[in-house]
């Protein structure tokens, strides 16, 4: 019954926009159910280990607060270097948050997931997190999905805003009259500072969620039954970024209470949720709708 009402609740909700309103909401893709409960779940306690940065797992270039949530990396030349996740997940669906300031990223910032093995420093400076079959990584500057050593292509994909190749290179006079068919540039979008990353290990599949809103699918067909860790790379000194775990799911569909509340909390809309405390309603059901981040 779990399963049919889950399956119903995603026909419902599938065209339904997320909370945010913001340039990243034409861009959202409908969520799965099981999704769409975890990310309006309460995330667990700050301190859980699964937000912890590995403090053998990285580059020497990067140091670790005390909490070994925010890894900072020391300012070194030519050199590329990453950090993971001191826990990484086989199963399940998880969701964390990275927080990691636009003018602290330089070239080549890029987040994503690893597995044990995956190279975390290397001369020069390059895309780290992505570069070999071990991990897989998005390139925050550029928007360009990396595995392999190589860029499969834009994320999201109808992201990058259009321009003419007249607004790129300025007034320039020397174009024919069949400019209608001139070159088109690509502006990549800027990517805020909080980013959630989502792993759905049962399924194979890694995307993201920027300001509310689901991308979509990143990356697929992800080794299964693998222990697969969030990971960064950067070649920017003073770059400082903070990892925290949210929560995470079974593969079991959700239960009816969640999917009541999540419909509840939806109807209601962002505004209205932060005064739920209003409402004429018992203590438990008012936490149970109390705003999740």
């Amino acid at each position: 019954m779990g399963l049919s009402l889950s399956r119903w609740f995603y026909s419902r909700t599938a065209n339904r926009p997320p909370f945010s309103s913001s340039a990243f909401l034409p861009l959202a893709v409908p969520t799965s159910s099981r999704l769409a409960v975890t990310l309006n779940s309460p995330p667990v306690s700050p301190g859980d280990s699964h937000s912890h940065w590995s403090t053998v797992h990285r580059s020497l270039h990067f140091q670790l607060s005390p909490c070994k949530q925010e890894a900072t990396r020391s300012p070194a030349e030519l050199s590329s270097d990453g950090v993971r996740a001191e826990i990484g997940v086989k199963s399940g669906l998880h969701v964390w948050e990275v927080v990691w300031r636009p003018e602290h990223r330089g070239t080549h910032a890029v987040v994503g997931i690893s597995r044990q093995d995956c190279p975390l420093q290397s001369s020069g400076y390059n895309v780290l997190v992505g570069a070999d079959s071990q991990s897989w990584g998005w390139e925050l500057k550029t928007n360009q999905l990396w595995h392999g050593g190589q860029t499969l292509k834009l994320y999201p994909e109808n992201g990058s805003r259009r321009r003419s190749h007249s607004e790129v290179a300025g007034d320039s006079k020397s174009q024919s009259s069949s400019s209608s068919n001139a070159k088109m540039a690509q502006t990549p979008l800027l990517i805020p500072e909080r980013v959630l990353l989502v792993l759905d290990a049962d399924a194979g599949t890694l995307g993201f969620v920027v300001n509310g809103s689901f991308l979509g699918v990143a990356f697929k067909d992800l080794p299964r039954d693998v222990e697969l860790f969030p990971a960064v790379s950067s070649v920017r000194g003073g770059a400082c970024i903070r990892l925290r775990y949210l929560n995470g799911s079974t593969r079991d569909p959700p239960t009816l209470m969640a999917l009541c509340v999540l419909s509840i909390r939806q109807n209601l809309g962002q505004k209205r949720l932060k005064h739920t405390d209003n409402l004429p309603l018992p203590p438990f059901l008012q936490r149970c709708l109390a705003p999740s981040h």
